[in-house]
């Protein structure tokens, strides 16, 4: 029998978990633990059999598209692998180029509803130099897709959100821990040596972690401070689903007694558009290097509860977010938290495009 809540998620967009109800994303999460059992079992799952699924990549990617595209043929349907380069740029109606030579571009307009026609969803993934720097444009130009499509549109990452990460997170943090609920969850900037690192990924680990009652920390250096009105709503999440929300500017207090840790760089949002006119990456290189002791080592890990989960979206800077001994240690999940990437979006693709579990 299909549940309401599955009847409802049949072509809905899935561009931030704040646009998904806790009980829309448990569904999700339901299915995708059903489809991880049978795959493990070898049963046949083909739930898109026929179907097909547009993956626009503005920016590059090893588990994104691996675990799309598996995922894909797992579900019976077919991934195809875009990039601009080869299919006229889709770009934003007011990025378009007013002279010069302008036939690798088009329109998302007319992109989104050729695509529309063809096949089942499409996917987008784009950040950093691929939306000029622009916080924020990317994301616009995955929602500029979902105006124009009938078919569902999936978030693979943009400059604001990386909801099918979060998705994989909370899945492992269920897996190993079971209730999320009331479990000390610290989200904490890291240092690494690169300036343009998205803010995607904390900002979408905050929100799923408040949004599934956890008792959410922040943790940066002063500068590398996020959107405001994401840390507002997983403050709203926190009351609501009866967790809490903290910031803090310690690493070291923010470890202490923690359940996760989830020790990952960002840049600072103050030195890009629209905050400046132009990105000022050394302003940020010089803002990364004062915090080069914010690094996941073992005395941190010793900080926190006995059998505290590491986690991390991958890949990671090893030597300067975290040591080999942290990241290869028994605390680690990274990896079963990078396989669930796979089952998180069959659960999501399955039921956006097909809707009958």
């Amino acid at each position: 029998m299909i549940s309401l809540v599955q009847t409802t998620l049949r072509g809905r967009d899935f561009i931030t978990v704040r646009e998904w109800t806790r009980e829309e994303l448990e569904t999700a999460l339901g299915v995708a633990f059903d489809l991880k059992r049978k795959f493990a079992a070898g049963e046949p799952h083909e739930l898109l059999k026929g179907k097909t699924l547009f993956m626009l990549f503005y920016n590059p990617s090893l588990r994104t598209r691996n675990s799309f595209e598996c995922g894909m043929t797992q579900l019976g349907g077919h991934a195809h692998f875009l990039v601009p380069e080869t299919v006229y740029r889709p770009t934003l109606k007011e990025a378009m180029p007013t002279e010069g030579v302008v036939e690798t571009r088009e329109r998302i307009s007319d992109s989104a509803r050729v695509l529309d026609r063809y096949g089942h969803g499409i996917s987008i993934r784009i950040f950093g130099k691929s939306s000029d720097w622009v916080y924020g444009r990317g994301n616009l130009v995955v929602r500029e897709f979902a105006q124009w499509a009938n078919i569902p549109v999936i978030n693979m990452e943009c400059d604001m959100y990386h909801p099918c990460q979060a998705m994989a997170d909370i899945m492992t943090i269920i897996e190993k821990l079971r209730k999320p609920e009331g479990k000390k969850l610290v989200m904490s900037w890291a240092y690494a040596p690169s300036p343009w690192k998205p803010v995607s990924v904390p900002q979408s680990v905050i929100l799923i972690g408040t949004k599934f009652g956890m008792d959410v920390v922040l943790a940066h250096p002063k500068g590398f401070e996020l959107d405001p009105e994401i840390v507002n709503e997983a403050k709203g999440y926190a009351d609501t689903y009866g967790g809490s929300f903290e910031i803090s500017n310690n690493m070291e207090e923010a470890f202490e007694g923690a359940d996760v840790v989830y020790p990952k760089s960002w840049t600072s949002l103050a030195f890009l558009p629209p905050k400046v006119k132009e990105p000022n990456f050394a302003a940020i290189t010089e803002l990364l290097n004062k915090n080069k002791d914010w690094i996941c080592d073992q005395k941190k890990i010793d900080l926190c509860k006995k059998g505290v989960l590491y986690m991390h979206c991958l890949p990671a800077d090893r030597g300067a977010e975290v040591t080999d001994e942290v990241m290869d240690g028994p605390n680690s999940v990274i990896f079963d938290e990078a396989e669930n990437r796979l089952h998180a979006q069959k659960g999501i693709m399955a039921l956006t495009m097909g809707g009958r579990i």
